[in-house]
């Protein structure tokens, strides 16, 4: 069978076991675009639908599931054996160059990447912090790290992260000095600590979902820091409600240091990817990287 052919086979495999096509697209490294035209491919060489696709989700047909139990089992037997192999390759070494927000550095990449780099001491990671929307080609970076929902049509994509999800928070002094909102447009009238994008000029959206539709709302408060961490402390010393991660709220709300509101409208957002030009010719160091970065997504 002609490789193209297996390549074919476990896109189609991905998208069927993730029931979806960006999950599919970050565990294959591919665009979801080219993973769409490939599935179509297929289906046309096969003279048969593997798939059936409504604009909420993507399920296997008949054939899909007949063809999924069928071949499903001999790429992880293939995976696993080339997995296996990895102690063979070459030693990684280099320099890998990642841009990324501080979120993403704070919680994706210095966590996952301590372990690799102690145990590889010759390959080097440079992490830049920059909460902008980066042109890595031309700003010379080998990767970068955004949300799902942010990533370049041209460039390749790994899941690297679980699902986001952003928070209204206030100290308690705040939701007892203040009307406690009900909706999200009741922050308009209450004190907030906003979250400046630099290099946009503009605050961070809050963003909600109401009724299954996106909603956004613009504060306004004494402070605005381009450092989260930074809103964070502002939020804890009582300056306002602040809009922030569950991951970075959670061990003050446990506290009782924060508390949450507007619990309803606050919706889940695709996770961080990693995000870079080529697959081709990527050294052993990114590669590495790579790996150390999608484990446990």
């Amino acid at each position: 069978m002609p490789q193209e052919n297996l390549n074919d086979l476990r896109a189609f495999v991905a998208v069927a076991q993730e029931c979806n096509f960006t999950r599919a697209a970050a565990r294959l490294g591919v665009s979801q675009s080219a993973l769409s035209h490939t599935i179509r491919q297929l289906e046309a060489r096969l003279g048969v639908r593997l798939l059936a696709r409504t604009t909420r989700a993507v399920a296997p047909t008949e054939a899909g599931q007949r063809l999924l139990e069928g071949i499903a089992d001999h790429f992880e037997g293939i995976d696993a054996q080339l997995d296996a192999l990895g102690a063979l390759r070459e030693t990684p070494a280099g320099t890998v160059r990642i841009v990324s927000s501080e979120l993403g550095i704070s919680q994706v990449l210095w966590p996952k990447l301590q372990p690799l780099l102690k145990e590889n001491p010759d390959i080097k990671v440079e992490i830049t912090l920059d909460n902008g929307l980066n042109d890595i080609v031309s700003e010379g970076y080998d990767a970068g790290v955004r949300r799902g929902e942010h990533l370049a049509r041209d460039m390749i994509s790994a899941r690297i992260g679980h699902d986001l999800r952003y928070i209204v928070v206030a100290a308690p002094e705040v939701v007892e000095r203040y009307p406690v909102p009900q909706h999200p447009r009741d922050l308009a009238q209450l004190p907030c600590v906003n979250f400046r994008l630099q290099s946009a000029n503009r605050n961070f959206p809050w963003e909600f979902r109401e009724d299954g539709h996106d909603l956004r709302v613009k504060v306004e408060g004494q402070l605005a820091f381009n450092n989260i961490f930074l809103v964070l402390d502002a939020a804890l010393a009582g300056f306002g409600y602040a809009y922030m991660s569950v991951d970075l709220a959670e061990p003050h709300l446990k506290a009782g240091r924060l508390l949450q509101v507007l619990d309803d409208y606050c919706p889940f957002f695709d996770p961080f990817h990693l995000y870079y030009p080529s697959r081709r010719q990527a050294s052993p160091a990114f590669r590495a990287v790579l790996a150390a970065l999608r484990r446990n997504t």
